[in-house]
Formats: structure tokens, C-alpha cells, sequence
């Protein structure tokens, strides 16, 4: 697994997600209340990107169809039993690092 610098922590402040792309992986920063969670970005029902959707708390709804996920476990809210895909996250000092595969 890769361990990759994604961005700085002030680049997510509190309440937002972002996207990043890394090694050929889009992946969703959302920083809930000050810990940080990585999510895949694209959503499962029309390829919608996550990281541009608006977060509330820990859901993030999706731009495009309006489908939601938690992003602290990257289930869909509308049924549990499918989801996106987490990733590990490392703070070193100031950087936000991600574990893609």
C-alpha cells in the first residue's frame, strides 16, 4: 500500500470535504469536527463526485442525484450494505497523508 501526502490540514477545515487525486485515485477528505476521513470519491450510483458534495456532520450528500454517505465508515445512508471504499490517514506534522492501493 501506498502511503501518499495529500494535502495540508488547514487545506480541510472543519465541516468541508475536498477532493484529491492520488496515484490515479480520486479520493474525498472530509473533516468531521477535526479528524480527518478519506473516502472514495466517486459515488456508486452515476459516478458523482463525493468531494464536491455538501457535508453535514458526518453525511455527505452527492452533487449530482443527491445520494448520501457517512464518511466516517463510507456506507450509503439508503442502504448499509454498499458503500465506498475508506482509507487510512496519517497526519505528519502539518501534512495529510493517505494509504491508497
Amino acid at each position: 500500500m501506498a502511503l501518499l501526502r495529500a494535502a495540508k490540514k488547514d487545506e480541510i477545515p472543519p465541516g468541508t470535504i475536498r477532493e484529491f487525486q492520488l496515484n490515479g485515485t480520486t479520493v474525498a477528505i472530509a473533516n468531521v469536527d477535526g479528524k480527518l476521513y478519506a473516502i472514495n470519491n466517486v459515488c456508486l450510483h452515476r459516478g458523482g463526485p463525493l468531494g464536491e458534495g455538501e457535508l453535514a456532520g458526518k453525511i455527505v450528500t452527492c452533487p449530482w442525484h443527491g445520494w448520501t454517505y457517512d464518511v466516517t465508515t463510507g456506507k450509503s445512508t439508503m442502504n448499509p450494505a454498499v458503500g465506498v471504499s475508506c482509507y487510512p490517514i496519517e497526519i505528519k506534522g502539518d501534512d495529510v497523508f493517505v494509504e491508497v492501493g
